[in-house]
């Protein structure tokens, strides 16, 4: 460690001296309460401000004795706010003679990625067209009023009921994708105004936590398709997914089901119990047991606004059937849809790879069209979304062809697919999966 004068971190407590760090130093602190990070060269003790990060503790730990700076500029718009608030945990730097990068990461792949988001921040990519989410937004109400004059005029037969479930789940579906719009700050220039109407349509359009959301969310961005690391391969050990976890568990002689049939019984606990079971109890205990008071009232305003419509007609019984009919259906529709980017791609453990090689080994994109767009919410073009996270949602076809031109640079592999294979390889790769985990248990 180079010479300097001591330092106090005002965060952790402690006394470092500010100077010059290598490698080998930061990547010693990578423990929960001693936690460093690496940002364009400058070294900073995390190590407290984790618990008070708007984005969750756990997604700065996943960067610990790392280089974070892609992550850092990928989640935050304005870079300038943020690192002003960064000052106080500033304790030196790398060494001259160190690289910029940890581990074996390509520098010129690092830099070359780098110049392509100014371009396309100079292009005007990040660049919002608010007509777009207004007329988003309104489509979302319109749903939710045309079931409810379906409802005032047709009475609550079977085949108006299944109509406005159809509609419903629609809205909820629609709705769910206009959260993730301001959940990744990508709509307004003011974060403030992101983060308000985030808990506006998360909580009063769907009755779920903004809290829950970005904490769940932002370590699926950081670290995707890694074990420990992305809460959306956390399978509950009700499946195995990818080449490497069904192996080990086959070797271990785990078996809380027959995986060599997660294939099949997906069908019937994956993509109808996601939201209205699993998700469903898990906001709600999150949202008391973190005292997340805000979101609970937004929460909470949703179910009653859903009561007062729909109990008049139904009662209340009926109501509570309809909701979790909706449920299901929009469950189906999010499963599918975020898993046919994720689950057929490599899944394992921390590799340390750079920003666009870790986003490009665990994405794919889905064929664009008008459908498509509007069905995935513009998740189609995933590899663009999980590149740039801030980028608009309506501006990723016109990233799309430069991230191909570095890919193939590179030689990078850019997998785009038709809606139909993408739906489809979803369930082959957890037949793929589950008979490898049979023949670890039988053979290994």
């Amino acid at each position: 460690m180079g010479g300097g004068g001591q330092q106090t971190d005002r965060a952790s407590g402690t006394e470092h001296r500010f100077g010059t760090y290598t490698w080998e130093e930061v990547q010693k602190h990578t423990k929960r309460g001693d936690q460093w990070i690496v940002v364009d060269r400058k070294v900073y003790n995390v190590s407290q401000w984790v618990k008070r990060h708007p984005g969750g503790l756990r997604i700065i730990g996943h960067y610990a004795g790392e280089d974070a700076t892609e992550a850092f500029t990928a989640f935050h718009p304005d870079l300038k706010m943020v690192r002003k608030y960064m000052k106080p945990l500033l304790i030196g730097e790398l060494e001259a003679s160190e690289p910029s990068q940890d581990g074996q990461k390509n520098a010129a792949l690092v830099e070359d990625f780098r110049a392509l988001r100014e371009r396309l921040e100079a292009e005007g990519c990040f660049k919002t067209q608010p007509l777009f989410f207004i007329l988003h937004l309104g489509h979302i109400l319109l749903l939710e009023a045309i079931a409810l004059l379906m409802l005032w005029y047709f009475g609550t037969g079977w085949i108006n009921t299944a109509l406005i479930a159809v509609l419903l789940s629609t809205a909820q579906s629609q709705a769910g994708w206009l959260q993730h719009d301001f959940g990744h700050l990508s709509v307004f220039k003011k974060s403030k105004w992101d983060h308000l109407l985030h808990k506006f349509i998360i909580g009063q359009l769907k009755g779920a936590s903004a809290c829950w959301w970005n904490h769940r969310h932002f370590q699926h961005h950081a670290k995707p398709n890694i074990f420990k690391k992305d809460p959306d391969v956390n399978m509950l050990n009700a499946f195995v997914v990818g080449n490497v976890q069904p192996v080990e568990y086959g070797i271990k002689k785990i078996k809380h089901l027959p995986y060599n049939y997660q294939h099949k019984y997906f069908f019937f606990i994956g993509p109808p119990l996601l939201i209205p079971v699993y998700f469903q109890f898990q906001i709600i205990h999150n949202m008391i047991s973190h005292g997340l008071w805000v979101d609970l009232l937004w929460c909470i305003s949703y179910y009653i606004r859903y009561l007062l419509c729909y109990s008049q007609f139904y009662g209340l019984f009926g109501a509570v059937l309809l909701f979790n009919v909706v449920r299901i259906i929009e469950s189906h529709w999010f499963v599918w849809v975020t898993q046919m980017s994720h689950i057929p791609m490599d899944i394992d453990y921390e590799k340390n790879h750079d920003w666009f090689n870790m986003q490009l080994d665990a994405t794919c994109n889905i064929e664009p069209s008008f459908f498509n767009d509007w069905f995935s919410g513009h998740l189609n073009f995933q590899i663009e979304h999980h590149l740039f996270p801030t980028m608009p949602r309506h501006n990723y076809w016109r990233a799309a062809p430069h991230v191909r031109a570095l890919c193939d640079k590179y030689g990078v592999t850019y997998i785009e697919k038709s809606l139909s294979r993408a739906l489809a390889d979803v369930v082959k790769s957890l037949e793929k999966s589950g008979e490898l985990w049979l023949d670890a248990y039988l053979n290994k």
